[in-house]
């Protein structure tokens, strides 16, 4: 494999460098090498990796060096920004802070830049564009949602003619993973997690990104601001993790038609934004239900197309290369180092109010042990009653504990607030044990 940096003379040549060559960079940069003539014949133009950023440059092996002389390698990103040959600049260190310096620098030195960093752009994607804008250029970020599933240009291109009303979608393959283990291995929460990190799906020093929801929420506020042209940021998700989610929920679910995941869920109504992350009940027979391991799903409602839903592999190496060199492609297409232009641009046009959770409206599955005695359902029915929640079933199942029942709820659609206070007054009584778990019921209909 030889870099082949003029390859048709007759081509203009797109020149990129790349800061933060992990795993996902030396994927980046093979994607580029191994299709440089199938790119080149697409476009019209070469796209080359002129450049390499790499904190500890011992990474990239003397082999690699001989290979690609042509290509230079530095372990100050700022030398890769201030070269006036380098056209885009490819940020993938991750974080926030350093990785936003970078990004802010690039752009303002009027070259084009590609993340894959959700968190920068869930957090500071805003300014980012408006930096952007300024300097008449963009920031493209596909990658930084949904791994190589083509989400964000739909949204931003084929679809923008579209009012979205809703978005719902799998987007963390690490817990999709950790609650099909849970499922087809009948597996405990903790033996589930200790498998995928032991597959390397989840950190073993900490994965609370992943199992916390922190993951989910930076994809969600970043696909919602493009959805409903309104800023989303990270603190404006209601986020819920899967930490307490017990085997019996999973078997329970099962029995009643159900499956559990957690999904993000977008929603404009009546000019307000509800966005949350968190487990729910999900009919067994909806197509994200059958969505398994670490697969990523995306279904978005809008008004003229209908319901379209997006699937594949969330995260890897390969997928995340073929985003990122997807917008690097973008960008080249129509590429002109004199007259440069904004591409996509930032859509948050609108200031949308925010709906609180306590506001929102959602089923419930609720799973509490009680005291085995007469009056006991007519107590829980009665703080229910009080608090406008009304039952859809129950079922009473014996624990291994004599003088012990289990209760399982579903209830009809309530006010969240008015769920909340039920079961505060509820864990109260004398006769309930431990309320062992609260998980919403979503129909996605």
């Amino acid at each position: 494999m030889k870099n082949k940096i003029m390859d048709n003379k007759n081509m203009d040549n797109v020149n990129v460098g790349i800061i933060g060559f992990g795993y996902i960079g030396r994927g980046v940069f093979s994607l580029i090498q191994e299709q440089k003539d199938y790119i080149s014949r697409k476009i019209k133009k070469n796209i080359n990796v002129t450049g390499i950023a790499e904190k500890d440059t011992s990474k990239i092996d003397s082999s690699f060096l001989k290979e690609f002389g042509e290509v230079k390698v530095t372990a100050d990103a700022n030398d890769i920004i201030s070269d006036k040959n380098i056209d885009i600049i490819v940020e993938l260190i991750g974080g926030i802070e350093q990785a936003y310096n970078y990004t802010c620098k690039a752009l303002n030195s009027g070259k084009y830049v590609v993340t894959a960093n959700k968190d920068l752009m869930a957090n500071r994607g805003g300014e980012l564009l408006a930096i952007a804008e300024k300097n008449n250029v963009d920031i493209l970020f596909e990658a930084s949602v949904g791994g190589g599933i083509p989400i964000i240009e739909p949204l931003k291109s084929s679809l923008a003619s579209n009012r979205i009303s809703k978005i719902a979608g799998i987007v963390n393959g690490t817990t999709n993973y950790i609650l099909t283990r849970m499922e087809k291995d009948n597996l405990s929460f903790d033996d589930a997690l200790k498998k995928a990190q032991e597959l390397g799906y989840a950190e073993k020093a900490n994965p609370s990104s992943d199992i916390e929801g922190y993951d989910a929420a930076c994809k969600l506020a970043i696909l919602s601001s493009i959805a409903f042209n309104s800023r989303v940021r990270l603190d404006d998700v209601y986020r819920e993790g899967i930490t307490g989610i017990l085997p019996d929920d999973i078997k329970n679910a099962l029995d009643m038609g159900y499956r559990i995941k957690l999904l993000a869920i977008g929603v404009e109504e009546e000019r307000q934004i509800s966005v949350r992350v968190h487990p729910a009940l999900i009919p067994i027979n909806h197509i994200l239900a059958s969505i398994e391991d670490t697969f990523n799903a995306v279904y978005i409602y809008c008004d003229y197309a209908g319901e379209i839903m997006s699937y594949g592999r969330g995260a890897g190496d390969r997928p995340t290369a073929s985003s990122i060199v997807g917008d690097i492609i973008k960008i080249a297409r129509n590429f002109d180092r004199e007259k440069k232009g904004i591409i996509y641009g930032c859509s948050c046009f609108e200031s949308k109010k925010f709906k609180s959770i306590d506001d929102t409206i959602s089923k419930f599955y609720i799973l509490m042990d009680v005291v085995d005695r007469p009056g006991v359902l007519a107590k829980i029915a009665d703080v229910f009653g009080r608090n406008m929640v009304s039952i859809s079933s129950m079922v009473q199942k014996q624990t291994d504990k004599e003088g012990s029942a289990r209760l399982i709820f579903i209830t009809h659609k309530v006010i969240n607030k008015n769920l909340y206070k039920s079961i505060k007054e509820i864990s109260k009584l004398d006769a309930v044990s431990k309320i062992l778990s609260i998980i919403r019921v979503e129909d996605l209909d």
